[in-house]
């Protein structure tokens, strides 16, 4: 049955979660075994228990651009893959809905949400998740002005980063006098 659970997963999440009816399908497709042998994997993937197929998960990468990337976006196809992945591993629904809800509180500015955000990722997330949502509460007051106030350091930092590129540039080859100067032509 290996070769059609694929199958069975995509056209369980298209709703068709007749066991009778895959057996069916998958029997026209070249399958050889039972009917019953369909049903037990029809009753795992309808308690999320079913194992997930290998070659048919995406990889971390593309799971994440699917998540992240605005829904009108994506393509057709884009759409439902998240759908089968979900069904896959549960735990990777839960972080899909946690990070959905992080990433709409960084491009609304909302910070003051935050706090709700961190609880619930505490109760509900992944391991990953909740230590994530365990750092933003070590450093609360500065993560909430950070998505609440319309100031901030990026130019600061931008700065500071180009004269350390350059430093770095010039390690070992010159004084301080040529490192000043190539730092202040290039402002």
């Amino acid at each position: 049955m290996e070769p059609f659970k694929a199958y069975l997963n995509s056209r369980f999440t298209a709703s068709c979660t007749s066991g009778t009816q895959l057996f069916r399908e998958i029997r026209e497709r070249g399958y050889g075994g039972n009917v019953q042998a369909v049903r037990r994997h029809v009753a795992k993937l309808r308690e999320g228990t079913a194992e997930p197929v290998r070659s048919d998960l995406p990889s971390p990468r593309r799971i994440t651009s699917w998540i992240m990337r605005p829904r009108e976006t994506l393509t057709d196809q884009e759409v439902d893959r998240p759908l089968d992945v979900k069904i896959a591993c549960p735990d990777i629904a839960r972080a899909c809905d946690l990070a959905r809800r992080f990433h709409d509180l960084l491009g609304k500015r909302r910070g003051e949400f935050l706090l709700e955000r961190i609880r619930q990722a505490e109760q509900d997330g992944p391991a990953p998740v909740r230590s994530f949502a365990g750092f933003l509460r070590q450093d609360l007051a500065a993560v909430t002005a950070g998505l609440t106030l319309e100031w901030s350091s990026g130019k600061v930092e931008g700065n500071v980063n180009r004269i350390k590129t350059v430093k770095r540039a010039m390690y070992g080859r010159a004084s301080f006098r040529l490192l000043r100067i190539r730092v202040l032509t290039r402002s």
